[in-house]
């Protein structure tokens, strides 16, 4: 399990370790007001879930039940790796990228849960995770549903290669498998 949103926790927990020292977030340079406001944002959750009387369970190293948590909040965020550049989101096929700051930059991934969208001169993906792409269809089945092979699109029918008709030459002698030497 990879990504920024581990990243992030791996942060937290190693500031958390520090006693919320400042000095810590200086020495790793980190802002501390931001880390305060993560502190913040996760004592309101905490008094939200005791509220309703919610058990407050931690998944601790278990990062596959943490990432799982992340792709059920977040599965309209995913996108698919293009065979030629760049991810397509699966909601609407657009063309994204990874943000050079994130922790999978040049990883390349083949699928990925992303928080949001930022447009400079390419539309890119911040706050990224890597997923398993069944999760998507385990966590969200009313949304994601498992393609039929036996139905192809029309334009994926139309993308499929196959070799030109060579009356001079057996029916299969095209194939690397049936040639000789």
């Amino acid at each position: 399990a990879e990504g920024d949103h581990l990243t992030l926790l791996a942060v937290y927990k190693a500031w958390e370790a520090s006693k919320f020292s400042n000095p810590w977030c200086f020495e790793n340079f980190v802002q501390a007001r931001s880390m305060r406001r993560a502190q913040d944002v996760r004592k309101q959750l905490v008094t939200i879930m005791d509220r309703y009387k919610l058990d407050i369970l931690s998944a601790g190293k278990n990062y596959k039940k943490i990432c799982m948590a992340i792709t059920a909040g977040f599965f309209t965020n995913a996108a698919k790796k293009h065979p030629q550049e760049g991810y397509l989101t699966l909601v609407d096929q657009n063309p994204v990228y990874i943000h050079p700051s994130s922790a999978v930059f040049n990883k390349n991934p083949e699928w990925v849960i992303y928080h949001e969208l930022v447009l400079t001169t390419k539309e890119y993906m911040r706050n990224i995770m890597v997923i398993d792409a069944k999760w998507l269809i385990e966590l969200a089945p009313s949304f994601y549903k498992r393609a039929d092979p036996n139905k192809m699109t029309k334009a994926k029918r139309m993308e499929k290669i196959e070799p030109l008709f060579d009356r001079f030459n057996p029916k299969d002698a095209w194939r690397l498998s049936r040639r000789k030497g």
